[in-house]
């Protein structure tokens, strides 16, 4: 299942950038976090996507969803811009982001050289 954050959350699962200024990563394992809207058709397409990875990935990432007009203040964190965007982060290492409605094959590739996760 995916698990929707907050910006709350989203402090005490992946980053608090209120109190750090540099990236860095709190939850134990790695995670995609996707930037998206309840109105948006490409996110729509996505969901059933993350939602397949979450299970099958279950217990090697974590996917989490960002409603960007709930929460705006996280979304201008990341300076999202266009949705779906996806923030890639690991447990070591600098998060990356993608943008736009990837298929499922390109966000296994990036589960498994990003993330570095295998099934």
């Amino acid at each position: 299942m995916t698990e929707m954050l907050t910006k709350d959350s989203f402090l005490k699962k992946v980053f608090n950038y209120e109190e750090n200024k540099e990236w860095k990563f709190e939850g134990d394992l790695p995670c995609i976090i996707d930037f998206y809207a309840d109105w948006c058709g490409p996110c729509k397409m996505v969901a059933p996507i993350l939602e397949e990875l979450s299970e099958e990935y279950k217990g090697k990432i974590n996917i989490y969803k960002v409603d960007t007009e709930a929460e705006q203040e996280l979304s201008a964190a990341f300076a999202i811009k266009s949705i779906p965007s996806m923030l890639f982060c690991t447990t070591e290492g600098q998060p990356q982001m993608a943008q736009g409605a990837l298929p499922k094959h390109n966000l296994e590739e990036i589960i498994k050289e990003v993330l570095k996760v295998e099934k």
